[in-house]
């Protein structure tokens, strides 16, 4: 299994009691929406390994989950910290013109006059709309607004082309 197969959804964040329940830290919106996913893939050393997820669910703020195979505190913790992946094949088919926020990180940002801005470093969510970290000469926060600061995506290039002052 190749890491380009796999997304990045969440990491292992702690201990949940002493049966061998792990706290979640999910990447995910909604937050439990990490638990919908049956397979997941935890590196290890380096490696990524399969578990099968046996139960999961929101707890106060987080989310906890439990693992097949993992029974005891002391093997939960041998997880502790690590990422959890799934297979890009178990994600559901977008609409057109929708991204996964995979998909946009690494993207090469230019404005509209060319000027070539840096490239989409992560995003991350406000009340408003999400926002896209462009780092480059120095880093930019663009809202990821269609038809407005973004005006298209080309995946195949590798380029986000948006509307959007250099010196701002």
């Amino acid at each position: 299994m190749s890491h380009d197969e796999l997304i990045i959804m969440g990491r292992v964040s702690g201990l949940f009691g002493i049966r061998g329940w792990l706290k979640i830290y999910s990447h995910t919106s909604p937050r439990d929406g990490i638990v919908d996913y049956k397979t997941w893939y935890l590196k290890q050393g380096g490696n990524w390994k399969q578990y099968k997820l046996t139960a999961g669910h929101s707890q106060g703020k987080g989310v906890v989950a439990q693992l097949d195979g993992i029974s005891d505190r002391d093997q939960a913790a041998e997880l502790v910290d690590c990422e959890i992946a799934i297979q890009r094949t178990q994600l559901p088919e977008l609409e057109p013109d929708e991204y996964y926020w995979t998909d946009l990180q690494g993207l090469r940002v230019v404005n509209i006059e060319g000027v070539e801005l840096g490239v989409v470093s992560h995003l991350f969510e406000t009340g408003a709309n999400d926002v896209m970290v462009v780092k480059g000469e120095r880093e930019r926060l663009i809202p990821y607004t269609t038809g407005e600061a973004v005006q298209s995506v080309d995946l195949d290039a590798g380029i986000l082309l948006v509307d959007w002052d250099p010196e701002f």
